[in-house]
Formats: structure tokens, C-alpha cells, sequence
């Protein structure tokens, strides 16, 4: 029988020296609250390979859930796991809780012999940090609705909480918004993709592939996206890039550029000087596209991008240049903080919060406004000191798409280099952080970004058993962190990502 090795590791574990038998009779029991976690249940174990039917509580050999509002836990996610020969017990102040409880067991059961036995054991767990992510960008390569939601589920599998995604950029916009259907009818399609990596000083030399790519998630498809993470207490914050990396919009209602010129959807990769304009026009658009996003996602955070902008544009419009002198505005710099503060009031009016990348700092940031700090840690640590809330997702630790190894025996990424062990060994909250201002670290997330992940196998591929690793960071205890302790346990759970069917890279000896 193997050693139990959770991942991410628990806060703490007590092996005891006996075992739980399941067996034909053992049930499922639903204390008062829990019958959805307890259905789930049901179904997450089955797919392990035990069914076991929904029982009473005088069931023999029974696996309890049970929520317990005064139970001696912090916060809302924390659980208990009791197993003992006779039963097995998981008790949690709220569902999230009893649901962790049910991923570590589900572990367990997805590692243990054919004979389903499992070693007696106390546990209690709690995350250190509120948000535990990972973003997918299904712009540059669309992913199909069923492999968005086995991916949530991997999340939820690892105590992941927050989905990020990345739903329009230059090269394709993915949600069905019914107001603009152009956005979906043209935004969502190339005629073709570029072949490697893109030349930097001849776009000329560039190579494409000819075979034209596209799809989009309708409305249905989104809300039952939405539904099954919201099952796995797993939020999702959908991103509509704003001013920049629009390309794939302006192609669909050319009125939104600077320029007047019709763009087709970008078929390379890099950054692009199509950006929005700012006429109260454009701003009517975003907030009506923005309407339909929130009515999908209930998310508190709404992502508005505001990364990589090139003001070329602006400088050079006579309109652009115009509106600035009306709003008293002297910088393009100062008229993207005056295009993110108006986004920040729409969603703020509207009982949500902006969080957008790191380059919304320029110009200054309203006062709700949370930052995801990309480009290092700096801007991260310049908003928690100004008395913003901020996620961690710097490029230095948490880019996925970065090579795990040597690039001759990897397949073709960005660049970069962050293997295995830098994951593992990222603090999320820097040491130039005051400890008055620790708790705006909200958490970290990783980035899959893909440029070079066309297919959804390629994506695993690159996300585990990195995410493994970052899933570590985010919920256990940094003094508890040690890598070759963590590589033990993670040689046991690539046998799970295995019965799950997960492509991950194998790790090395």
C-alpha cells in the first residue's frame, strides 16, 4: 500500500497504523448542507473507480460529510479528514471545505491499490492564500468547451480556486456577445496562423500556414462553463483586453481604431498598434460588452487587461489628440489611466471590482482597482504599497509557457526558462512588502499562454506537473516547502494525472 503524498501538502497529517476497507457496502452520507458536495462526491469517486451509493447515516463502512459552522478552522476552505477503520469523516465550517476535503480523498482513492484500501489518518488543511489560479489564453489558440472544463477540474483537483480566462486579443475573440455578433462572425477567425516563431526585423520572412482558425464559446456553452467550476468552488474571472491587444475587435467594427482603416485578425504573434480609441462611442461598446460579460461570470473581478499598449496611435490622431486637450489630459500615459478609471467606475457602479496587468499602475490607478503584477514583482509590490490588492503572476516564476527544459529536447516555446523547481521555490509575497500590507497579496496564479500550445494535449504538457508545484505555493505553508520532499510525492500523483488521462511532462530522474 502506498504513502499518502497530497499535493498540495496538507498543514498537517497523522498517519495512524490502521486501514479503511471500502467495500460493496460502503455509502455515502450527507450531513445537513452537504448533499451537493456529497453528490459530487459521488460522482469525482466514480470516475477513481468506486461507485458507492448515497446512503443513510446508520450505513456500515460510511463516508460522512458533515457541516460543522462553529468547527475550530480558519476561514472558509479549511477541513478536516478523519479516517478511521469504520468510517471516513470530513467536516468543514463552509461546502468549499468539505469539497477540499473530497479532492484530498479523491487522491487517495485515484493512488491507492487495486483493492481500494486506504491508511487511517487525521488531517486538518487550510490554504495560506484567497487566490489560487491559473489562466488560460484561448485567443491565440482556441480551446474546445470540453477541455476548458477538464481543466477546471484539474484545478479543483489541486485546491485551485480561481480560473483566469483569457477570452479576446489580437488574434481572436472567444465569447458570443449578442449586442455585436460581428465580434464572434469575424473577431473569432483568421484565415491562417504563423509557422514558429515570428521574425522580429523582416515580417517578411515570415511563414504561415494557410488553414484558416477560429471558434468562439456561445453564451449557453459559457454559462455551463461557469456552472460546473461553480460546483468545484472554483471562480472564474473572464479577461476583455482594453485599450490594446484589440486587433481582433477593431477587425469586426473598424469605427473603434484610431485610424479609420479596416485590420484583419492578426495571424502572428506580438504586439500590435490597432488599439482602441476613446470616444464615448467606444466606451458605450465596452460597457455594453462588459454588461453581457458580467451577466454570464458572477465573478467580484472582472479583467480588463491593460497590458502591452502602443500609443503610436494616439499620438499621431488628431481626434485623439483633441479629446485630450477636452479632458484636460497632457500624456497618452495619463489617458490610459483616464480609459482604465472609467472602466474601474463602470464595474465598480456595478458591484464588481477592476483587476487588470501591471501596466494600469501607469498614469495612476483608481482607487479600487487591483493589479496582477506580470513584468517581475515590481509592480506588485509598488500597488500593495500604495494600498491596493494584488495577485502575483510574475513572468520571472508562473510563466508556463517558458521552457521546462532544454530547448533542443522540448517542443518550440516562447523562451524563457522556469523549470520544476522555480515554481516550487516562488514566495509570493516579496520581502520589500511591510507586514501591514501582506494581506493585499491576494494570492498567485500561472499563465499558459499559447502562442506555441495549438492543442489542448500541448497545454498539460506545459501545465503539469508545473501547476503541481504552484499549487504547493499557494495553499501550504512556506516553512513546510521542501523540494525533494515534494518530488517523493509528486512521483505518486503523476500516477493520478495519469488515470485522468492528463498529458503531463514526465519528470526526470
Amino acid at each position: 500500500m502506498k504513502v499518502l503524498h497530497i499535493v498540495p501538502q496538507p498543514i498537517s497529517m497523522t498517519l495512524q497504523p490502521d486501514t479503511f476497507q471500502f467495500t460493496a457496502e460502503t455509502a455515502l452520507v450527507a450531513g445537513t448542507g452537504a448533499e451537493e458536495v456529497t453528490a459530487l462526491a459521488h460522482l469525482q469517486l466514480e470516475q477513481a473507480g468506486l461507485d458507492l451509493p448515497l446512503g443513510e447515516e446508520g450505513a456500515q463502512g460510511k463516508v460522512i460529510f458533515e457541516l460543522i459552522p462553529d468547527l475550530n478552522l480558519p476561514g472558509s476552505e479549511g477541513y478536516h479528514l478523519s479516517i478511521t477503520p469504520e468510517e471516513i469523516r470530513i467536516r468543514a465550517r463552509e461546502a468549499a471545505g468539505l469539497f477540499y476535503g473530497l479532492q484530498s480523498l479523491r487522491q487517495m482513492v485515484l493512488a491507492s491499490q487495486e483493492d481500494f484500501r486506504l491508511p487511517c489518518v487525521e488531517i486538518e488543511d487550510y490554504p495560506r492564500f484567497r487566490w489560487r489560479g491559473a489562466m488560460l489564453d484561448v485567443s491565440r489558440h482556441f480551446m474546445p468547451k470540453s477541455f476548458v472544463m477538464k481543466f477546471i477540474d484539474l484545478l479543483a483537483l489541486h485546491k485551485l480556486n480561481t480560473f483566469h480566462w483569457h477570452l479576446t486579443d489580437d488574434q481572436g475573440w472567444r465569447i458570443e456577445i449578442k449586442r455585436y455578433p460581428r465580434l464572434t462572425e469575424v473577431g473569432s477567425r483568421r484565415k491562417e496562423t504563423i509557422i514558429g516563431r515570428p521574425s522580429w526585423t523582416d515580417p517578411a520572412e515570415d511563414r504561415f500556414d494557410g488553414i484558416p482558425h477560429g471558434g468562439f464559446y456561445t453564451q449557453e456553452e459559457i454559462r455551463e462553463v461557469v456552472e460546473y467550476a461553480h460546483q468545484r468552488f472554483v471562480n472564474i474571472v473572464p479577461e476583455i483586453e482594453m485599450p490594446g491587444h484589440s486587433t481582433a475587435a477593431i477587425a469586426a467594427y473598424p469605427e473603434l481604431g484610431n485610424t479609420g482603416r479596416p485590420v484583419e485578425v492578426a495571424t502572428r504573434w506580438g504586439i500590435f498598434e490597432d488599439i482602441f480609441n476613446v470616444e464615448e462611442s467606444t466606451f458605450r461598446f465596452l460597457q455594453n460588452v462588459l454588461d453581457e460579460v458580467m451577466d454570464l461570470f458572477p465573478s467580484p473581478f472582472i479583467h480588463i487587461g491593460g497590458d502591452e499598449v502602443p500609443k503610436q496611435q494616439w499620438r499621431e490622431s488628431p481626434r485623439v489628440q483633441q479629446r485630450m486637450r477636452e479632458l484636460g489630459i497632457s500624456s497618452e500615459e495619463e489617458l490610459q489611466s483616464y480609459f482604465v478609471r472609467r472602466m474601474d467606475a463602470f464595474l465598480f457602479a456595478r458591484g464588481r471590482h477592476l483587476i487588470g496587468w501591471d501596466e494600469i499602475l501607469e498614469g495612476g490607478l483608481a482607487p479600487g482597482a487591483a493589479v496582477m503584477s506580470w513584468r517581475g514583482e515590481a509592480g506588485g509590490i509598488a500597488a500593495a504599497q500604495a494600498g491596493h490588492e494584488v495577485v502575483m503572476a510574475p513572468n520571472t516564476c508562473t510563466y508556463l509557457d517558458y521552457y521546462q527544459g532544454q530547448p533542443e529536447r522540448e517542443p518550440l516555446a516562447i523562451g524563457g526558462f522556469i523549470p520544476l523547481e522555480k515554481v516550487y521555490a516562488y514566495e509570493p509575497i516579496p520581502a520589500e512588502i511591510p507586514p501591514d500590507k501582506a494581506h493585499l497579496i491576494l494570492g498567485a496564479q500561472a499563465q499558459l499562454w499559447t502562442e506555441y500550445m495549438p492543442t489542448p494535449e500541448h497545454v498539460e504538457y506545459m501545465a503539469f506537473p508545473r501547476l503541481c508545484a504552484l499549487s504547493e505555493v499557494v495553499w501550504s505553508r512556506p516553512e513546510q516547502k521542501n523540494f525533494e520532499q515534494f518530488m517523493e510525492r509528486l512521483r505518486t500523483h503523476v500516477s493520478r494525472l495519469e488515470r485522468l488521462g492528463v498529458n503531463y511532462r514526465k519528470l526526470e530522474d
